[in-house]
């Protein structure tokens, strides 16, 4: 598919306390499903539609991110090195990726809103995705823009149910058990990430916000659509979802949308 120039903006500068098993030593979205970062798993989702301007938002640990992609060749590849000469020579293994990335050190504690603001002047088209660094979904991203662009918003949400880890029953006047879910559904839905912004939203982001902030200004302006995804969404808060998603690789990875 065709690239585009839009910037996906990619939160990753939070530390994940409610993941400390993985977190301790490195920044959440590099935590792993399948042997690779999730973060990696989220441009692959949008390099998929085109989209492969990215703008990574650092903070906790983000030298990590940046060694990563920066050696990524070493990573995923076989290499000889020649020591004495410090000569490397790479041999055929994985495609190669075709991202463009810019890294931006958006501060150690900021909020996400925060974080958004500090990117500012790397945007330079009318509109703009951002998305948090630990979700996957099996989201049509180029409807999702085009959603975007037909409803002449200033934003854009993704919206899903959430599955609960429980089962659900709905019951009768009388008391009944009329039906059961073994992973039942929350009837609110919830912002799931895949946003798309107008450039325009960096007059209504407070500094030291979170990015949700601006949703209430932007629906006092009738500014926010919702784009409802009604397939596979998993995030990753706990070690639970990383052993989880690790199973969704091997059984069923529904977000591997690319070849």
């Amino acid at each position: 598919m065709r690239a585009s120039r839009i910037k996906v903006v990619i939160l990753c500068g939070g530390i994940g306390y409610r993941l400390k098993e993985e977190t301790e030593f490195k920044p959440k979205p590099m935590v792993e499903v399948g042997g690779k970062p999730i973060l990696w798993h989220i441009m692959k989702i949008y390099a998929h539609f085109g989209f492969r301007d990215f703008i990574i938002a650092l903070g906790y640990k983000g030298n990590l991110i940046k060694d990563y992609f920066v050696n990524k060749k070493y990573y995923d590849g076989d290499f000889t090195l020649v020591t004495d000469k410090h000569s490397i020579k790479h041999h055929k293994g994985e495609k190669k990726d075709d991202f463009r990335i810019t890294f931006v050190d958006t501060g150690q504690e900021s909020l996400t809103g925060e974080r958004v603001r500090r990117l500012k002047k790397y945007i330079n088209d009318n509109d703009f995705m951002v998305t948090y660094g630990d979700g996957v979904a099996d989201i049509n991203i180029a409807n999702l823009l085009s959603y975007h662009k037909n409803k002449k918003a200033i934003g854009t949400v993704t919206v899903a149910h959430p599955i609960l880890k429980f089962g659900g029953l709905e019951i009768d006047k009388n008391g009944m058990a009329k039906k059961f879910e073994k992973r039942a559904k929350i009837k609110n839905l919830i912002n799931v990430g895949f946003m798309v912004f107008k450039k325009s939203i960096f007059n209504y982001i407070e500094p030291d916000s979170m990015i949700e902030d601006v949703f209430y200004k932007l629906i006092e302006k009738r500014q926010l659509t919702v784009y409802y995804h009604k397939e596979f969404f998993h995030s990753m808060d706990t070690y639970q979802d990383v052993q989880d998603l690790n199973n969704f690789w091997k059984e069923n990875p529904a977000w591997k949308i690319w070849d």
